[in-house]
């Protein structure tokens, strides 16, 4: 059915919004997200909810059938692809909305979260709005990952971590887009298993959209609890964003390119210092200044509570060795032995990545 006979087909009936939901063996996070969504405020036109579940096996689709069963407002779908993107997609393809919002099932939303979206999509005239996402911890450790989660050194300065930033962005936690940008640019890349939404956020970019920031718009996220689970999320993300590059043939950012060039200096430089006496010094300096910056960060950031200074000395390093290696390795296998996506090695394969939005 072309696209004005399937709008037209919808429009008296439909939802002004869609929420959708990827998600997959959340047990512990789904029931928290969805009562924060169905206790949004009130606004003229109103809004579904679609879960895109990925085959769950540890009881989440319980959960689901339950809230579905008193809640009509929310349709529960299957994703046998079990990543992101395939949730995406299919939820897309099964949305009425003119507005889609895309919501991780790691995050709670503040009340008036859709309604803020959708008034700052129509003050700003942009294709894709989000916001502040505050990033919270239950544990210790948690709690310092949530605290270097809005370090500008953890990060490289990305606006969308900045809860208190308001303009233009790359990207942001989420997003509420105007239907229309699906139909125009298409939906998201399925052969990625990360970083499907930075992907689809620099070919809008590319395409003359506009993708804006407001800290109106606010959610609260829980992210990883361990180390070992930070490290493989940011694994994760070094890797598949290799591929979003080779595919565009350039960074969205050159902040995306430093951990990387960190990583691979310090492999490099002392088997060069074999032949160069000065690249052993040179590696002896970068590593002492990377030490001092990272001090220095921990210091910023635990100055309220210093009892957390240690823990952010040790996870920020977690974050830029994740996602430099993580970089290396996609360089490897992506540009060098030119592997297709589903042949990459264990740990980064479409199976075993956990279903997640942030």
């Amino acid at each position: 059915m072309p696209n004005s006979a399937w709008t037209e087909h919808r429009a008296s009936a439909a939802p002004l919004v869609t929420a959708v939901i990827p998600c997959r063996n959340e047990r512990g996070q789904i029931s928290r997200c969805l009562e924060s969504i169905f206790a949004q405020d009130e606004f003229p036109g109103g809004f579904e909810v679609i879960v895109a579940d990925g085959l769950s096996d540890d009881g989440t689709r319980a959960i689901l059938d339950e809230f579905a069963g008193r809640e009509q407002r929310l349709r529960v779908i299957d994703n046998p692809g079990r990543i992101t993107a395939c949730a995406f997609n299919a939820a897309i393809r099964a949305a009425r909305g003119r507005y889609i919002a895309l919501l991780g099932a790691h995050a709670r939303y503040a009340p008036d979260y859709l309604k803020s979206c959708l008034e700052v999509a129509r003050a700003t005239g942009a294709d894709n709005v989000g916001g502040a996402m505050t990033a919270v911890g239950e544990s210790f450790l948690q709690k310092a990952i949530a605290m270097a989660h809005h370090s500008a050194f953890s990060v490289g300065g990305a606006r969308w971590h900045n809860a208190a930033y308001e303009g233009r962005a790359d990207t942001v936690f989420g997003g509420f887009y105007q239907r229309s940008v699906f139909e125009r640019i298409g939906l998201f890349d399925e052969t990625l298993v990360r970083n499907q939404d930075d992907e689809f956020n620099l070919r809008l970019r590319r395409a003359g959209g506009q993708i804006w920031h407001s800290p109106r718009i606010r959610s609260w996220y829980h992210p990883r609890a361990s180390l070992r689970a930070l490290f493989r999320q940011y694994l994760q993300y070094g890797y598949w964003k290799v591929r979003v590059i080779r595919k565009h043939r350039r960074p969205a950012s050159p902040r995306h390119l430093v951990p990387a060039a960190f990583v691979a200096a310090l492999a490099f430089l002392p088997a060069a210092g074999i032949f160069y006496a000065p690249a052993l010094g040179l590696w002896l300096g970068l590593i002492g200044f990377y030490l001092c910056g990272d001090l220095l960060a921990a210091a910023l950031t635990a100055r309220r509570s210093w009892k957390f200074f240690l823990p952010l000395a040790a996870v920020f390093p977690v974050y830029h060795f994740g996602y430099g290696i993580g970089f290396v390795a996609g360089l490897w296998d992506f540009c060098v032995r030119r592997r297709a996506p589903a042949q990459t090695f264990t740990g980064l394969t479409r199976s075993p990545a956990p279903l997640e939005r942030a």
